[in-house]
């Protein structure tokens, strides 16, 4: 079951990542969560070590739990802040909200639909599941021809070298995951054909070029 579960959301912040898992320990819902040492960045003067928390969640829940968040946020909301950013926002954006909510967080979204009620702007369900729909086929169109990408993984490839193998895997298999919780190739077919390539070429030049080295050295 854990082999199945896909990354939900990722936080830099222990107390957000546990609000979280809380919320899914209430609703019953499986998870894991993974902690992880983010990279030492250099351009900071003061840099440390951060840590970064990662919680998945089975494709199936996504919708459900994405509901949950928005719900529980709508029911710990207080009055609006007369100064929130939010305030500034057209109808159209805060539809916009509705719509694309992997892009915001769940209190964003909870204050677009009361800003919107307020207004009398609220779009019906059936409306807004068709604006969902139309953004949902939008992710889904794979990435532009890979061309550059392509070239390169090849030389990588023919030359022995293992990068060729990480092109190739990535362009073969990579898939983006979807707000509901869908994955979809990130990469047209013709590419991912061309990442198949360079994966078998990248194995035999790399086994080239370790027996060639043992070889040298016998």
């Amino acid at each position: 079951m854990q082999n199945t579960f896909l990354e939900f959301r990722r936080y830099n912040d222990l107390a957000l990542a546990s609000e979280l898992i809380e919320l899914l320990k209430k609703n019953d819902i499986a998870y894991t969560a993974v902690e992880s040492a983010l990279s030492f960045d250099p351009t900071f003067v003061n840099s440390q070590n951060l840590t970064d928390y990662t919680v998945r969640i089975a494709a199936a829940d996504f919708v459900k739990v994405n509901q949950l968040l928005v719900d529980h946020e709508e029911a710990t909301l207080s009055s609006i802040e007369p100064d929130h950013y939010l305030l500034k926002f057209n109808n159209s954006e805060l539809i916009d909200i509705l719509i694309k909510a992997d892009e915001w967080s769940a209190t964003d979204h909870a204050l677009a639909i009361r800003l919107l009620r307020l207004r009398g702007a609220m779009p019906n369900d059936d409306k807004l599941n068709e604006l969902k729909q139309e953004y949902l086929n939008s992710l889904r169109k794979p990435a532009k021809p890979q061309t550059t990408w392509i070239i390169v993984g090849y030389i990588f490839a023919v030359l022995g070298g293992v990068m060729g193998l990480f092109i190739g895997w990535h362009l073969m298999k990579h898939k983006n995951t979807l707000p509901n919780g869908e994955q979809a190739y990130g990469y047209i077919e013709s590419d991912r054909k061309h990442g198949r390539r360079i994966f078998i070429v990248g194995i035999i030049g790399v086994l080239f070029a370790v027996g060639l080295r043992i070889y040298r050295n016998i």
